[in-house]
């Protein structure tokens, strides 16, 4: 298998764009219609995922210490999609039919071998994963929505008792489906560490145009179904560390590092937390008053909100009373994240956790670096289809 040969097809095909999903999805039907029915209606999503998927193993083809690991939680994703061994040969001949149609002229024997040796890689370590993944867990958890607050008109924490034990960390996420948008899952962040009763909270902002964050934010209702994939992630406590910790969240981007923070307080001696948590402006910043709480009754925490689009002061007079807002001055910071956080620094001996919008995440960690962090102690986590 040349790998710099696969890497050259796959740059020649991508040209193409959208059509090249377009074509594989319909060669896949045409053969097989009754998998129609194991993807969602609208698959401009789903197109995206298989172009980003192949993206992703092909850049890393001749990295195997970097390719396995993602083949293989790929391999355990989709086992709640109810896809089996016999599923992935279909797959290949539609991929490579795929490859040949866009290749043209380039395509020759020596590549379609290249790429059936790849192909034959990838379906190796995907089933061997899900069939490990079997004998512990099973493909989804069934979970009953047993509370609801809207904490204004586009975000809603929701709470979710599960059939059986969600074995997650605190900053994992799982992906979560409702059965009026079926075969659309969506990454949510757990928002409090494991609880005896096993429930989980999950902060949901409404996405213009998605197919799930709607429904959960305006539709759901106590007594509602939803079922929820295996737990993934790597935005996880550094239990070995014993330096002070910084967390930076945009948004609901704050759910896994409160249950992060949630994961600290049960230590015997917890280390120093600054939580800066940002907004727009302060309807964004829906979980303020529960932080407010939390930080009154924990000495070593220090919650710092921000907002980018309001004027200092403004909407906050009752909060800046508030001796749990600590620090002195202004309790509240105004502008981005990025330069609140640089504000209040040095944070050169902490380790880092971030999570929130893309952009902010990017400025966040760029912004730390340039101030002296060591990249290796920012932890974030990414996902490509999450609504957060």
């Amino acid at each position: 298998m040349d790998a710099q040969r696969l890497k050259d097809s796959f740059a020649q095909v991508a040209r193409h764009g959208d059509t090249v999903a377009l074509f594989f999805y319909a060669d896949l039907f045409v053969r097989n219609p009754h998998l129609r029915d194991m993807f969602p209606i609208g698959m401009t999503g789903q197109r995206d995922k298989l172009l980003r998927a192949l993206g992703t193993i092909v850049a890393r083809v001749d990295d195997l210490p970097n390719l396995v690991p993602f083949l293989r939680q790929l391999g355990r994703d989709h086992r709640r999609f109810g896809i089996i061994a016999e599923h992935y040969p279909n797959v290949g001949a539609s991929l490579l039919a795929t490859l040949r149609h866009f290749s043209g002229p380039a395509w020759n024997d020596d590549l379609e071998s290249d790429w059936n040796a790849a192909y034959s890689l990838v379906a190796k370590v995907m089933l061997e994963a899900a069939d490990e993944d079997a004998l512990n867990r099973p493909a989804w958890w069934n979970g009953q929505v047993v509370a609801v607050e809207r904490r204004s008109f586009d975000i809603s924490v929701l709470r979710v008792l599960p059939d059986r034990p969600l074995p997650y960390l605190p900053g994992q996420s799982v992906a979560l489906e409702v059965p009026s948008r079926l075969r659309h899952w969506r990454y949510y962040s757990p928002a409090n560490a494991p609880r005896p009763d096993g429930t989980v909270d999950f902060h949901v902002r409404l996405v213009d145009g998605g197919p799930v964050s709607p429904v959960l934010v305006r539709g759901t209702q106590v007594g509602d179904r939803v079922r929820m994939g295996a737990p993934v992630g790597t935005l996880t406590l550094d239990e070995s560390s014993a330096r002070d910790v910084l967390l930076v969240a945009g948004g609901t981007g704050l759910a896994p590092l409160k249950a992060i923070l949630e994961q600290i307080a049960g230590r015997p001696s917890p280390p120093r937390v600054h939580l800066f948590f940002g907004a727009r402006d302060r309807d964004g910043l829906y979980d303020l008053e529960d932080l407010t709480k939390t930080a009154g009754d924990l000495p070593w925490l220090t919650v710092v909100p921000a907002v980018s689009d309001e004027t200092a002061g403004h909407g906050f007079s009752a909060l800046l009373q508030s001796g749990a807002l600590r620090d002195g001055g202004d309790a509240i910071e105004h502008g981005t994240l990025a330069d609140a956080v640089a504000r209040r620094g040095p944070w050169t001996g902490h380790d880092a956790y971030v999570c929130g919008s893309a952009e902010m995440v990017r400025a966040t960690v760029e912004r730390l670096a340039g101030l002296g962090v060591d990249r290796a102690r920012i932890r974030l986590e990414t996902f490509a289809d999450a609504e957060r």
